[in-house]
């Protein structure tokens, strides 16, 4: 799909699916993102630092072919030369890695980027290039496990997302079932929600019940 498409999809749904292998109770990655897609979910991110690079390249040929199936956009967390590799829908990347020019020359004009930001300053410089920058990632608003040494930056960055930021933005961090209501509250429409996810008994049903606002 194209940009516009894949970004039609990142707005359809208000929750954001993102792989976690290790926090899924022994499923792997094709059995959750299958689930997630079957309860609705329209943007997959796959993110999995641990594995061989061979590893996630054969993974992501099989998890593109599936989510173009279900029509949703699949892209790749950090490894630009992966989402060239599998022809992912685009690549999402944090503040070290490579800068959003250089990943837009080597990606093209038709994938998205999507880049992490944690405060008003960062969001202000990815507002300089929103030409080349798709989405925004704001986070991490709660404490989580996925990234323990991150520094959670609470509701008013989401708050402040809402109010300044010249493209779409998703918030991530530790958010769950109990306190998503306030993510939305403070003006979030897209949300990621990992662990409580990966690791739910009943995948589809918990997407439903995080996504009621």
């Amino acid at each position: 799909m194209n940009r516009q498409e894949a970004m039609k999809c990142f707005k359809e749904f208000p929750i954001y699916g993102i792989t976690a292998e290790a926090m899924s109770n022994g499923r792997d990655n094709m059995t959750v993102v299958k689930a997630m897609l079957e309860a609705g979910i329209k943007f997959i991110q796959y993110r999995e630092k641990e594995k061989t690079g061979l590893a996630r390249y054969e993974e992501c040929l099989k998890l593109k072919k599936l989510t173009a199936e279900y029509g949703a956009a699949f892209i790749i967390d950090d490894f630009v030369d992966l989402a060239i590799a599998v022809d992912a829908d685009g690549v999402h990347i944090g503040q070290d890695d490579l800068p959003v020019p250089a990943v837009r020359k080597l990606l093209g004009p038709d994938k998205i980027i999507g880049l992490s930001t944690h405060s008003p300053e960062q969001l202000e410089k990815a507002n300089e290039i929103a030409d080349l920058i798709d989405y925004i990632g704001c986070g991490p608003v709660y404490a989580t496990n996925t990234k323990k040494t991150a520094v959670p930056v609470g509701l008013e960055y989401v708050k402040y997302a809402t109010e300044h930021a010249k493209m779409p933005f998703v918030a991530i961090g530790g958010i769950k079932e109990h306190n998503i209501h306030e993510v939305y509250n403070a003006g979030a429409t897209t949300i990621a929600v990992v662990s409580d996810i990966t690791s739910a008994d009943d995948i589809v049903d918990k997407i439903s019940k995080l996504a009621k606002k």
